[in-house]
């Protein structure tokens, strides 16, 4: 029998023991209703109050039966609720203990801070993307949310040091500012960078005055969803089939196609041959759109001369199979 059962069965029991204790004061006394259940009360509460009547013999007898099922009703009760506290204050006490345990041992995960709709957004797309997620979030019902889709989630301000290094900011990959107020997403910032100098950090922007700001204090870039979202809308009244066309690639409809980027290691046959020389297109099938050396700027539909450094990073579109292939071609060594 379940706890909910059991707290179910223990307020019914209570509520027909008052009923039958009216109904037996009115029946055998001849009581008003009101004075029955008031007499039922007290003697269900032990209060110790005098009776409000004289009792005739077979209500002394009546009356010492609900005595003695109050006594056994009361104690089920009480057992009942007790058990459901205990086991409700255990539960939360081993599911952040569990959590935390998670938390400790997460590596090459990314940090959302806030879960508002920006930050949910952006967490769900991790984690269809295959990447470990961790939430910072201050407000107790967001923070449930998190819990309830199974994010590890850091309960507290995000501007907080001790709540970065508890989010392991020493071993993630990069850090989402998403909060609504640009000032507090402009101390996260300051914050995180503080801590890690060499984090990637994207952080959102509500003024659009607001992003050199954010740049100084060490954003690697700044997205306004404003902007993205005006942006949008003119590219889909001027240009629909080039957005349907990213959206079959990125978006949410995840067709057999994708927008990547790939890092050619130090040790691959790749490194140090031209695009046209390598079996990129042979053997892995993509198609190379950009490529980006570290600290240079994006060359964009490269020609086939254009020599592939180690580090540099290809991005590419094709398949996931297609993708995979490359990425083995990346790091396999000459």
């Amino acid at each position: 029998m379940t706890i909910r059962t059991r707290m179910t069965l223990a307020l019914i029991f209570l509520g027909g023991l008052i009923f039958f204790g009216s109904a037996g004061f009115h029946y055998l006394e001849g009581w008003a209703w009101f004075d029955g259940f008031y007499m039922t009360i007290t003697t269900m509460s032990t209060v110790g109050y005098a009776e409000i009547h004289p009792l005739s013999h077979a209500g002394k007898l009546f009356n010492s039966f609900l005595i003695m099922a109050s006594v056994l009703g009361g104690g089920f009760t009480i057992a009942t609720f007790t058990q459901a506290l205990l086991e409700f204050e255990f539960g939360k006490l081993f599911g952040r203990t569990r959590m935390q345990r998670e938390i400790a041992k997460l590596t090459g995960h990314y940090i959302v801070c806030g879960a508002g709709r920006v930050g949910r957004t952006v967490a769900r797309e991790l984690r269809a993307r295959g990447q470990k997620c961790l939430i910072i979030e201050r407000d107790a019902a967001r923070a449930k949310w998190a819990e309830t889709e199974d994010f590890p989630v850091v309960i507290g301000n995000a501007s907080s040091e001790e709540n970065l290094r508890l989010a392991q900011i020493s071993r993630a990959e990069g850090l989402v500012t998403a909060v609504s107020s640009d000032a507090e997403n402009l101390y996260i910032v300051l914050t995180a960078r503080g801590l890690r100098a060499d984090l990637r950090i994207i952080a959102r922007a509500s003024e659009d005055d607001a992003t050199s700001k954010f740049l100084r204090a060490g954003a690697s870039q700044v997205i306004s969803p404003y902007s993205f979202v005006g942006h949008r809308i003119a590219q889909l009244l001027v240009s629909p089939n080039v957005l349907d066309f990213i959206d079959a690639a990125v978006g949410a409809e995840r067709l057999d196609v994708e927008i990547s980027e790939v890092q050619i290691q130090a040790q691959s046959a790749l490194a140090g041959k031209a695009i046209a020389d390598t079996v990129i297109r042979q053997q892995a099938g993509v198609i190379v759109l950009g490529l980006k050396s570290p600290g240079g700027p994006m060359l964009f539909n490269p020609v086939p001369e254009t020599p592939i450094q180690a580090n540099d990073y290809l991005i590419v579109i094709g398949s996931d199979s297609q993708i995979k292939k490359l990425e083995a071609l990346a790091s396999a060594p000459a």
